[in-house]
């Protein structure tokens, strides 16, 4: 059956009148008690008799009749002969004779003559669990919709409940395809994966979420992108589960062959959202078949999600979660399923710290990371690909923008969802100059009780961004070109006479090329920049690392426009030497201990300060006094010495390191 053109390529909010008009809930279930807790009821439950079931004992004592104990105190104590009281134990049940319960304490007891005296006057009922005082026959114990905890699975036996009716647990299995991913074992045994071929980690994903969803999921087996194959397998699957997710294949490619077996299969309900990322989604009903490609009645609910991470995650909360809610409880509430889907701790509503441009038209999820700065909370975007597992593994909050949402300038107000437990007090903000060192201290931050978060955007953009009260402290190694001085003249620059501006240097570093394994360019010096068959990746406007090439360009005379790959930038060394490592360039501008951890070859340069800036008055901020304590941590500056290419400010040049 083919789609309806309306609904294709549609808003989140039409793909949810869709499901709630196409989705039929389960039939509820009987669940032994014993098996309940953690189901959700589908009715009411009465309770099936008196809890307790007869008068009990609150406590250990002498039950008696408080007729007899009529004015009895210290002073004039009552004694009760043989057969005016009976002993019992807590929970024991209390004589018909007797109607209240004297506790030990109030009582003495003449063994040999079997006399009670008893120095208090009762009350009728007194120290007695009367019956049904916890729970009467008939009482409504628990609502349709409650989720069964222990202690209410308890109180359901108590009550004479052996059975209840509850929710249903929709089946489902992920199915994920494509002839590029390997299956998560065998790429935890290849050593080197060749290029082209991709970990099958979304299930890994896909069954995260449902664990904290409460639902089980089964995953199949990895498909090839043959459509013969994905519909035979689907054909084989459909009469066991009640919901099929089948991974990748949805976009626009050749081998996106998915929609097409839904098509072929079922009802198809809707293709491609107004979202991004998550755009190439799509549902349908598939029919059910038994053994011998025979059709049973009923439908089974079909959603594609697509290969990257981000974009299954995202449809995973806003197409998949609602679906579920629909197959056990036939409804879901707009509002609310969203927050309940990424299990937020909590809704805020944060200025941007940095500016960010949506999609005119359609609805954008984004990633953000969150800091309080001067007592002033705010959030900034963290990187958007599609594809990137790291941003998302990172995500403090999670906004969706709405359709109509083009550019967003800073300060702008975002409603987004709280998903961590931020610690505002202890987070401390560094923007500046990337370093793979500085990356590694924030583990030794974090055992100290702070917390830091790292911006990379060069050592220009760092110091600009603290002279505005963006971040705690920023990191620069700036070389000015005209007094051959690091980092003190920008400094004097940008904030002119502070004394309150603290500097800290924190090591010396080289600085150099970076080349393929053997140098097969033969590259030399800067003057080898300039030749037509090298090619360069350069670093953003205001790095240090820029500033140094321009500098060293310069000096020789040579011209950006004669440097084939200038325009080209990384936004940190691993990203830059990776492009050589890759051979998408032949030579970058970097540190020596990059090129080190990726086996590449280095030719030395300079040799250049990397000092951390910040305000005098941060230097009491929770967070602040961690990375101090951190920056002198021996396991840390023992780390830092292996990398290759520090130096420490009180060894002397040409020290370890060099």
């Amino acid at each position: 059956m083919a789609l309806v053109k309306e609904n294709t390529n549609i808003p989140l909010r039409r793909a949810w009148e869709i499901l709630k008009t196409s989705i039929m809930p389960l039939e509820p279930e009987e669940c032994p008690v014993e098996e309940a807790a953690g189901r959700i009821l589908a009715m009411d439950v009465m309770s099936g008799r008196n809890v307790p079931h007869y008068n009990a004992a609150a406590m250990d004592g002498y039950a008696v009749s408080s007729r007899s104990t009529a004015g009895a105190s210290p002073s004039s104590p009552v004694h009760l002969g043989k057969g005016d009281f009976a002993w019992l134990n807590t929970g024991g049940a209390l004589p018909p004779a007797f109607d209240s319960l004297v506790m030990v304490e109030d009582t003495s007891l003449d063994g040999g003559a079997g006399i009670l005296t008893l120095v208090k006057s009762l009350v009728s009922g007194e120290n007695v669990r009367p019956l049904g005082e916890d729970v009467f026959a008939g009482q409504v114990l628990a609502p349709a919709g409650d989720a069964i905890s222990p202690a209410l699975a308890s109180l359901f036996a108590t009550a004479g409940i052996s059975s209840l009716a509850v929710l249903p647990v929709p089946r489902t299995l992920y199915v994920p395809t494509g002839d590029e991913i390997l299956p998560l074992s065998r790429w935890l045994e290849t050593e080197a994966p060749p290029p082209g071929v991709v970990c099958e980690s979304n299930s890994l994903l896909v069954r995260g979420y449902f664990r904290k969803w409460g639902f089980p999921l089964e995953i199949g087996r990895c498909l090839p992108d043959d459509p013969a194959v994905i519909e035979e397998y689907l054909a084989s699957r459909s009469g066991e589960y009640d919901l099929i997710l089948v991974g990748a294949g949805s976009a626009k490619g050749e081998r996106d062959h998915t929609f097409t077996i839904f098509e072929k299969m079922g009802t198809p309900l809707f293709r491609w959202l107004l979202m991004k990322p998550g755009r190439p989604a799509s549902a349908a009903l598939l029919r059910r078949e038994t053994g011998g490609g025979k059709k049973s009645e009923g439908v089974c609910a079909a959603v594609n999600l697509p290969g990257f991470p981000m974009s299954n995650a995202v449809v995973l909360w806003s197409v998949v979660y609602p679906l579920l809610q629909l197959l056990q409880r036939g409804s879901f509430d707009e509002k609310n399923v969203l927050p309940e889907a990424l299990e937020a701790r909590d809704e805020a509503r944060l200025p941007l710290l940095l500016p960010h441009s949506s999609s005119f038209g359609k609805e954008e999820w984004v990633r953000l990371k969150c800091i309080e700065v001067d007592g002033v909370r705010s959030a900034y975007p963290l990187p958007s690909g599609a594809g990137s597992l790291w941003s998302l593994a990172e995500t403090d909050a999670l906004a969706l923008l709405p359709l109509e949402t083009a550019e967003c300038p800073k300060g702008t107000p975002v409603s987004m969802w709280i998903l961590k437990k931020i610690r505002w007090g202890d987070r401390i903000l560094f923007q500046g100059s990337n370093d793979p060192a500085m990356e590694r201290v924030a583990s030794f931050v974090r055992k100290r009780g702070g917390e830091l978060l790292m911006r990379s955007v060069g050592s220009m953009g760092g110091l600009s961004a603290l002279s505005r009260r963006e971040c705690h402290l920023a990191a620069c190694h700036l070389l000015d070109t005209a007094t051959g001085l690091y980092n003190s003249p920008f400094i004097s620059k940008i904030f002119g006479p502070s004394p309150n501006l603290r500097r800290r240097l924190i090591f010396f570093r080289q600085q150099g090329f970076i080349l393929a394994r053997g140098n097969p360019k033969e590259i030399r010096s800067v003057k080898d920049l300039a030749r037509k068959d090298v090619t360069m990746v350069n670093r953003q406007p205001g790095a240090g690392t820029r500033v140094l090439l321009d500098y060293l360009l310069g000096r020789e005379g040579i011209s950006t426009a004669m440097v084939c790959g200038y325009a080209a930038q990384s936004p940190t060394h691993f990203d830059a030497a990776n492009r050589v490592a890759l051979g998408f360039a032949d030579v970058a501008l970097g540190i020596r201990s990059v090129a080190d951890a990726l086996g590449l070859e280095f030719l030395p340069v300079c040799e250049e300060p990397y000092e951390l800036v910040y305000p005098s008055e941060y230097e009491a901020h929770p967070g602040m006094k961690a990375l101090f304590g951190a920056l002198s941590d021996g396991k840390w500056r023992e780390m830092v010495s292996g990398m290759g290419g520090y130096r420490w400010p009180e060894e002397p040049e040409g020290g370890p390191g060099l």
